[in-house]
């Protein structure tokens, strides 16, 4: 399931090609709080008493902040899409908090190959990607569209 960090053009992704990455990321209490006093400012992000009497019941990560994570795993030790990962849509859900102790990781999947038919240079790959936590449960789905050169267009072949 691991791949190298050869870049991988368009031409290069299959359907059903699946990738974890290589690094993960622990999380902690100061950087869920950093995190939230600076972006997300909400008392369930930034304080564990008060967040006790929310429906997180303890301190739980912005899901921005568990975005920026994934983010970051997915360039450093993401599919290697060549070109790096230029969106073109995204959808995310958070099906669970991220609490402090909680190490992320991201496993990832090429769900689908949209050739472009006006810019044959380049397509979309749908990849579906969960960040995990360290029991393996799904902390975060993203299902994003990522514009891909294709290999013979940008070599000039």
């Amino acid at each position: 399931m691991p791949l190298s960090r050869t870049p991988l053009w368009f031409d290069d992704l299959h359907v059903g090609l699946r990738h974890r990455s290589a690094d993960s990321a622990p999380v902690d209490t100061a950087a869920i709080t950093g995190f939230a006093a600076d972006w997300d400012p909400q008392p369930f992000h930034l304080d564990d008493a008060a967040a006790r009497a929310t429906l997180f019941g303890g301190l739980a990560a912005s899901g921005w902040h568990t975005a920026a994570i994934t983010m970051r795993l997915l360039v450093t030790s993401g599919v290697p899409v060549a070109g790096g990962m230029i969106g073109a849509g995204v959808q995310l859900d958070w099906p669970r908090p991220v609490r402090p102790g909680d190490v992320l990781h991201v496993v990832s999947e090429v769900v689908e190959l949209i050739p472009s038919r006006s810019k044959p240079d380049r397509g979309i790959a749908v990849i579906r990607s969960e960040t995990r936590n360290q029991r393996d449960e799904a902390v975060m789905v993203q299902t994003a569209k990522l514009v891909v050169p294709r290999r013979n267009q940008a070599l000039g072949q």
